[in-house]
């Protein structure tokens, strides 16, 4: 005699209560054991998935198979009570096309988006809450639908029609309703690994903006962190917002298809998030953003980049509409990730200041080394060399040689000198006027048999500025000019002094002299430029030979207040 052996008791999670209610479910006890084998085979094919658009559609499948319909559907709810999301299986997709837009969660399946507990009907049409189909939708008759719960939160629902038996069951609903239990911790799962995986990239590419920011990094840290977040944040449009005033912000930096024209613009941030955040410093989020703000449409988060001592960065990021929106848990990560981003940034300015100062320090020691030692010896060297040609008035040719030497050192020493000068000065966004008469000495030097001597007295980078600076500099090279071509003069010096809002000019020569002078248009040139600044240009001869030229000019009364 043959022992009859029971099945063993199968464990899913919901113990007896699962097997118990599938036991139920009609009244063959084979096909019982059949639909419950295939149910415990469908739940953990959904919980091994992790990959939540793959969890979505096979509940849809799974749930057409496992009751016998001929369509399913699944719809995911919006935070708005609309449906995000509609997955469905049965209708080819060339029907659907021509069906239009996909249903937004009205009717029937808004009835149980409103009150969600199954439905379950034998002819659709009879329902009131029923608004009837679009054109070319087939027809359907039986209806099923029933709630997914993840946790205490409603998902979405399942849609099942047209049940193979003509009309759905009360079994069909239980096992459906036991479908979509499981279902929630499918997708729970999923969006929990999602959430794990999400966070990861956002801590990778934040790991690596630091590192890039901490690094010889030459681009702009800022474009770098706003093509980051419109890859992180699946975003349409990524930018980089500063205020300007208490209604306007400047796009410093704009990533994505919609950033063409925004980059550089100052533009009216009334209504918009980023004000909001500019305003709060918190973090915020809206569903659709304020149509008139050109760089916020759709579901838009903005969060604050701070950084201390500066005014308050927003970093926005926004979907398009029709796209999915931002969660809490991305305006979440955005903001970590804002958060760290101004910790790199202001580390990455901290590190810029070190190093540029340290360069300023190494410069001026360079500068203290040549002007204290290489100076000093060379003037030494020049000194003795005068001595020693000064004792040879029987051989002039050694005589010669020896003040050609001592002429070179002069040379090398103001050269050394405008070096000096390059190294310690701090250059703004422009040339100051300092470098720009070296710089015009440079130019001169073929011109000239020696460099001259130059000297600065009183503020002359910040009171000589604009169109004076300009004349200042073509004086002097009018001035230079003609001492060395019509006076001949070998040695030459450049003295420029501001006081008293008087600019005074004054160039010295070693040449024949105001008598010899035959030129005066460029005497001219240099009166008409003083006179247009209440100023004079005058030629006086020198003391011991040669002449001096004396320019001066009012300084304007803007500068003067600088």
């Amino acid at each position: 005699m043959t022992e009859r052996r029971e099945p063993p008791a199968l464990s899913t999670g919901r113990d007896d209560g699962l097997v118990h209610a599938a036991a139920d479910l009609t009244e063959s006890p084979h096909d019982s054991q059949a639909r419950l084998r295939r149910l415990l085979r469908v739940s953990q094919s959904m919980v091994e998935e992790l990959d939540l658009e793959a969890v979505l559609r096979r509940i849809v499948e799974a749930a057409v198979q496992l009751v016998g319909a001929k369509y399913g559907a699944l719809g995911v709810i919006a935070p708005d009570g609309h449906l995000e999301r509609f997955i469905h299986v049965g209708i080819p997709e060339a029907l659907a096309a021509r069906m239009g837009e996909l249903p937004k969660g009205l009717g029937l399946l808004g009835a149980i988006i409103d009150d969600p507990r199954p439905i379950r009907l034998a002819h659709l049409g009879s329902d009131p809450r029923s608004i009837g189909f679009p054109p070319h939708h087939p027809p359907m008759e039986s209806f099923l639908g029933v709630p997914i719960r993840v946790r205490a939160e409603v998902f979405g629902n399942v849609y099942l029609t047209e049940a193979a038996s003509g009309a759905f069951t009360a079994d069909d609903e239980a096992l459906l309703g036991e479908l979509a239990a499981t279902a929630g911790i499918a997708i729970d799962n999923a969006r929990l690994f999602e959430e794990s995986m999400r966070r990861q990239r956002w801590a990778a590419a934040l790991a690596e903006i630091t590192a890039t920011l901490l690094s010889e990094h030459e681009g702009d840290p800022l474009q770098l962190v706003a093509d980051r977040v419109l890859e992180l944040a699946a975003a349409d449009l990524a930018c980089i917002v500063r205020p300007v005033s208490a209604e306007e912000v400047r796009i410093e930096t704009a990533a994505g298809r919609r950033a063409a024209g925004l980059e550089g613009e100052t533009l009216s941030g009334r209504g918009s998030l980023s004000a909001r955040v500019i305003a709060s410093g918190q973090p915020a989020m809206a569903a659709m953003a304020a149509a008139d703000v050109r760089f916020e449409r759709g579901s838009t988060l903005a969060v604050s980049v701070a950084t201390a001592g500066r005014p308050v960065t927003v970093l926005s990021a926004s979907r398009d509409a029709g796209r999915a929106e931002f969660s809490a848990a991305e305006l979440e990560m955005a903001a970590d990730f804002a958060s760290q981003v101004g910790v790199a940034l202001e580390l990455a300015a901290n590190r810029s200041d070190h190093e540029r100062l340290a360069l300023l320090e190494e410069r001026a020691r360079i500068a203290a080394d040549l002007h204290d030692h290489v100076i000093q010896r060379l003037f030494a060297v020049g000194l003795q060399l005068q001595s020693i040609a000064g004792r040879l008035d029987d051989e002039p040719a050694a005589r010669e040689q020896l003040v050609e030497q001592v002429e070179s050192l002069d040379r090398a020493i103001a050269s050394i000198r405008t070096s000096i000068f390059a190294l310690t000065a701090q250059r703004g966004e422009s040339p100051t006027l300092r470098h720009r008469v070296l710089d015009l000495l440079t130019e001169l030097d073929p011109v000239l048999p020696l460099p001259p001597h130059v000297g600065f007295s009183g503020p002359v980078d910040l009171t000589i500025t604009g169109a004076l600076a300009d004349d200042v500099l073509a004086a002097i090279r009018e001035g230079l000019a003609n001492a060395a071509k019509h006076a001949h003069a070998r040695r030459t010096s450049v003295s420029l002094a501001v006081q008293d809002a008087m600019v005074t000019l004054e160039i010295t020569d070693d040449g024949v002299g105001i008598g010899e002078l035959a030129h005066t248009s460029g005497l001219a040139n240099l009166s008409r430029r003083a006179r247009r600044w209440d100023g004079d240009a005058r030629l006086e001869s020198g003391l011991d030979g040669g002449a001096t030229l004396r320019w001066t000019a009012q300084v304007p009364a803007p500068a003067r207040s600088t």
